[in-house]
């Protein structure tokens, strides 16, 4: 154990002694307060991270990428106009900022949006910018209270704040930004927001794609889940209900671990990007990167991570599944699932008999629920595929993927 606990301090040492991200003008007012709040020893801490940690471990995992980019923080205001509810349950007017990342396609390049999911961040999507900045302006960020994006207190009571929260801060940041016309992309929870905000935004969304996105199936869904029914009648079913229901998240385990946390997602990341990979494994180089990156995006600060139960019930099952809303969708949309991925297809194949706009659900090999890690190049086929009328017409159905 003290071993163990001596190589994780070494291994801190070895990071906080990195070359660390250097703010612009841009990012002063938002990286003061996060200076002022973590101004002990990094060695000191029981939880050695900082919204600095995290914008240099995206800068080191992104260094994976050939394509220039540019990295900014994106001023979003205090809160959304005319709400009488701030980001967050405050008298201050501090503004909030969003962590954006640009890749610069060729003139004339449609714009591509992408949006990560739960416990996830942009750089979830380092192996594929390069590939896609070939036909887009790709343009990924870190939802608000993820990432390195701000963390305000998470002070939402009920679903509607919930998804006001996420949908309302990115409204702002495509003011900002000043964008429309884009195509936007959403992974998992990032889908479930993206389908949200095209519903509420339809005007300024070209196209749609959900990658194997959350919300389709409602909580009358787990109802009729046998193995839940069971599970939940159990002592552990009891238990993680409840933890559930207390708001319990993941990277509560991950803090609570301390100088232990690194090793546990050092763990979780070589298994599920390597020993369980459905496809292209990590190699060492990106191993080691993504498991700096995802530590210090997971050990920070609890915000936007405690929207988990007011979005989902236990089993994650939606409180106000998407698939309610099929009828009233505006925007032509594709849906992406890898062949493996535990999220059910068939969801969005009962959602698309409720549609009256254009929908294809494409199913990538060798993919699971992370395809655009699992197998980057069937991803890359999939989007062009979707996007086909922006970028190539007559682009056929490429090999190995299918339309379903």
């Amino acid at each position: 154990m003290i071993r163990r606990w001596s190589s994780s301090v070494a291994r801190m040492a070895e990071e906080i002694n990195k070359p660390q991200f250097e703010p612009s003008a841009t990012t002063a007012t938002a990286s003061s307060a996060s200076q002022s709040r973590w101004n002990w020893p990094s060695l000191l801490r029981w939880i050695p991270t900082s919204t600095d940690h995290i914008i240099a471990a995206e800068k080191r995992l992104l260094s994976l990428v050939k394509t220039p980019y540019v990295q900014e923080l994106v001023n979003i205001g205090s809160g959304p106009p005319g709400s009488k509810i701030r980001w967050f349950r405050s008298t201050s007017d501090q503004p909030r900022f969003i962590n954006t990342v640009t890749f610069d396609g060729s003139d004339g390049s449609p714009t591509l949006v992408m949006v990560h999911g739960y416990a996830a961040s942009q750089g979830f999507f380092f192996r594929n910018f390069d590939a896609l900045a070939k036909h887009f302006r790709v343009i990924a960020l870190d939802q608000l209270g993820w990432g390195g994006s701000s963390r305000p207190d998470f002070t939402c009571k009920s679903t509607e704040e919930t998804e006001a929260w996420f949908i309302d801060s990115f409204e702002e940041w495509r003011k900002a930004k000043n964008l429309t016309n884009f195509i936007l992309l959403g992974h998992s929870f990032g889908g479930y927001v993206a389908a949200k905000y095209a519903l509420k935004h339809p005007e300024h969304v070209q196209h749609l794609i959900l990658v194997g996105p959350a919300g389709f199936s409602s909580e009358a869904d787990a109802a009729k889940s046998e193995f839940l029914t069971r599970f939940r009648a159990t002592w552990k079913g009891a238990i993680a209900n409840h933890l559930w229901e207390s708001n319990f998240t993941p990277q509560k385990i991950v803090r609570g671990l301390g100088p232990w946390g690194p090793d546990l997602v050092r763990r979780y990341t070589s298994a599920r990007f390597g020993t369980y990979s459905t496809g292209n494994t990590l190699t060492e180089e990106e191993t080691r990167l993504l498991t700096d990156y995802v530590y210090h995006t997971l050990a920070a600060k609890a915000s936007g991570e405690l929207c988990l139960k007011y979005i989902f019930a236990f089993g994650a099952f939606a409180r106000k599944p998407l698939l309610h809303c099929a009828s009233e969708w505006k925007v032509p949309t594709t849906f992406i699932y890898g062949i493996q991925d535990w999220m059910d297809y068939q969801g969005a194949q009962e959602a698309r008999k409720h549609m009256t706009v254009p929908c294809e659900i494409l199913r990538v090999p060798q993919g699971g629920h992370f395809v655009f890690i699992d197998n980057p190049s069937g991803f890359h086929s999939a989007i062009a595929y979707a996007c086909r009328k922006f970028i190539s017409p007559d682009l056929p159905l490429p090999e190995g993927l299918s339309s379903v």
